[in-house]
């Protein structure tokens, strides 16, 4: 049998299926994800598959939503920007302040014009301090100058130079996108650099577990479009792994379902990621989808997610209850795997509510950068965490340098905190049981306390664990209702983001109110996807959509191992790789080609274009080829741009030339025999 083995890592769990010539599934299998050493959760996962399917191996492929995690929760890795170029304006326009400190952003002098020509020459001598100043308190560095895509000169110099002097991870604007604005591909290339320990620990787990297994076959990686790349490629290009979970989704959803139009809705631990399908075909974000609050410059499947999953804090916010978009380990789930606590939870219980009761602290990354910085008394922290959960707490009032440490260890995406969370509703509700249940319901009386004692909110009975969860139930259906209507107005492409938001607050209030009514009663009569049923994947999947199919009036397919969709959809992808060169014409009867370090220019348009294609097809086969792809197919796409004149007629003024290498994962036949 030729066989290939599909790996999803998630947040939450880790899956793996086998899959057959016939794209069925043969096994299916999830185990916990264990972030603090990812090979544990794969290799258990992995572990779990018969070892005469294991030898028939041929392509092992592999999607991950940790890096659409960080950017939807802020987290990453520490980098030094360098910008080249930009204004104050700029960088504050960019965002970078927000995901790195101030300090780790360099403005340097240079950059280029439109028309690839020098503005000011490149200052070296302040690009080597600022490097060597820097090298010791990151893990990669980025770099991106003004007009970068035009004349990528002064980016590759700083790569050049940081690869000298440090030998560290260095990602380049120009690399990444192709499209002008500054400020949104420094912010790319920033986002990239953060991501590389993420898929960098995540692709030697794989490996290392592979070469224990004797698993001797391709490693591919799903990318944001649905594509997928081998592993040196993704190690060089992380962000274009972001979104590459619900990437897979859809294409594993679509495939198990066997429908052609269909609202993909992925629910996981950390995010829901919703997809629109239409002739079997999800739409391609070509500007990059939004990704939280953040929207790189990457080709993506058009993909709405958003920080709403089954371990979603369920929180007090603004007078109200709140869920998410901070993941927290479900109580219920600690519980299972630290038995102790239980003890803990109930003396939470017999307490005076606080709002760190239910609230532990547990390891979550090992970033070596970071390690590095600690204060002595986030070291000390840290090595607490060594042998299980510490308790908020308990830390509150026998030190609180170490529970402020902690809190600092949070924030840096180093420790998590642990809490109520629509799992632990499932759990008490008995719609789920594969965690504690004792812990769950605990949880959830201890969170009904605080809600009511601290905040006025709520009139539970003590004791009661039922009616808490089945608020939170209500809850996670009304936040899901409202995210399906979101991600229809945004591909409708009606409203801006913050007005799609609001009217679709207001469509659900209107939905769901008119759904507790006979039709006579209602005064609107709302549709919502009447030509695309729901198909919902994730492991909280069925828990929760069933009722917010119902409520919006809509129908529902889960489909058979719909819990493991992106582990099916990460074997079912082609390898995709793109080049583009923009010609323009900066004087009349003059045609500047953009290509390398080094714009040329020609007079006849039509030799421009022949130039131009002949560079991207062979730009494109090369990195299909080094991508890991076997035969190609090469398509040429041209997007030309024109203005019409009443003294000239028609005028020339632009156009993007693009090749498109199209493949299937080169396969070695024979490593098994």
């Amino acid at each position: 049998m030729s066989l290939r083995l599909g790996i999803d890592t998630g947040g939450t769990y880790t899956d793996a299926v086998i899959i057959n010539e016939q794209n069925q599934v043969l096994v299916a299998v999830k185990s916990l994800t264990t972030r603090h050493n990812l090979a544990i959760g794969i290799g258990e996962s992995i572990g779990k598959v018969p070892a005469e399917l294991l030898a028939d191996i041929e392509m092992v492929s592999l999607s991950t939503t940790l890096t659409t995690n960080a950017v939807v929760e802020g987290n990453g890795a520490p980098v030094c920007a360098l910008v080249v170029g930009l204004s104050e304006t700029q960088v504050k326009k960019s965002g970078l302040g927000e995901i790195i400190d101030d300090s780790l952003i360099i403005r340097l002098a240079g950059g280029h014009d439109a028309s690839g020509r020098q503005v000011a020459p490149l200052n070296i001598t302040a690009a080597k301090a600022a490097i060597l100043a820097n090298k010791d308190k990151v893990s990669a560095f980025s770099v991106s100058a003004q007009f970068g895509v035009r004349n990528p000169s002064h980016e590759i110099e700083l790569q050049n130079l940081v690869t000298q002097l440090t030998h560290m991870p260095v990602t380049c604007g120009h690399e990444l996108a192709t499209s002008l604005g500054a400020p949104r591909r420094a912010l790319t290339a920033t986002l990239n650099a953060r991501m590389i320990p993420f898929i960098q620990d995540l692709i030697e787990a794989v490996q290392t577990i592979l070469q224990q297994l004797n698993i001797q076959a391709p490693l591919m990686i799903v990318k944001g479009d649905g594509s997928i790349v081998n592993a040196e490629t993704a190690l060089v290009h992380p962000v274009t792994t972001i979104l590459s979970g619900p990437a897979a989704s859809v294409i594993g959803a679509c495939a198990l379902s066997g429908s052609r139009n269909a609202i993909i809705a992925d629910m996981g631990g950390t995010t829901t990621d919703i997809a629109i399908v239409t002739n079997g075909q999800p739409e391609l974000a070509s500007e990059g989808a939004r990704v939280g609050d953040w929207q790189p410059m990457v080709e993506t499947v058009k993909v709405y997610s958003i920080g709403l999953g089954g371990d979603s804090e369920v929180r007090f916010y603004g007078g109200s209850i709140a869920l998410g978009p901070r993941r927290v380990v479900p109580m219920s789930l600690l519980a299972q795997q630290y038995p102790d606590v239980l003890k803990r939870m109930q003396a939470h219980l017999d307490d005076t509510p606080t709002p760190r009761h239910n609230r532990f602290v547990t390891r979550l990354e090992r970033n070596q950068a970071l390690i590095n910085q600690f204060t002595p008394i986030e070291s000390q922290a840290w090595e607490m965490l060594e042998n299980g959960p510490a308790e908020m707490e308990t830390l509150v009032f026998k030190n609180q340098d170490l529970a402020k440490a902690m809190a600092r260890l949070e924030r840096k995406g180093m420790v998590i905190y642990s809490g109520f969370t629509p799992s632990d509703a499932a759990h008490v509700l008995g719609n789920s049981s594969h965690w504690s249940v004792e812990g769950a319901k605990l949880a959830a009386q201890i969170w009904a306390r605080q809600m009511r004692v601290l905040y006025g909110l709520g009139s539970w009975k003590k004791g009661d664990s039922e009616e808490p969860a089945r608020r939170v139930f209500t809850l996670m259906n009304d936040a899901i209702c409202q995210t399906l209507l979101e991600a229809g107005l945004h591909q409708e492409n009606l409203l801006n983001e913050k007005r799609s938001k609001h009217l679709a607050e207001l469509l659900g209030k209107l939905i769901l109110k008119n759904g507790e009514k006979d039709d006579g009663d209602a005064l609107f009569g709302i549709n919502f996807g009447k030509s695309h049923p729901i198909v919902a994947v994730g492991a909280p999947a069925a828990t929760y959509y069933p009722q917010a199919a119902k409520s919006l009036n809509v129908d529902l397919i889960l489909p058979e191992y719909g819990h493991v969709a992106n582990a099916v959809g990460a074997v079912m992808g082609s390898v995709v790789q793109r080049s583009e060169i923009i010609i323009t014409q900066p004087t009349e009867g003059i045609f500047r080609i953009f290509h390398g370090a080094t714009p040329f220019d020609t007079t006849d348009l039509k030799d421009a274009f022949t130039q131009a294609e002949v560079i991207v097809k062979d730009q494109a086969y090369a990195l299909a080829r080094s991508a890991g792809a076997g035969e190609v197919e090469i398509r040429i796409r041209h997007d030309n741009k024109h203005i019409i004149s009443e003294l000239d007629g028609e005028l020339f003024v632009e156009a993007k030339i693009s090749a498109i290498a199209t493949g299937k994962p080169l396969l070695d036949l024979n490593v098994n025999s």
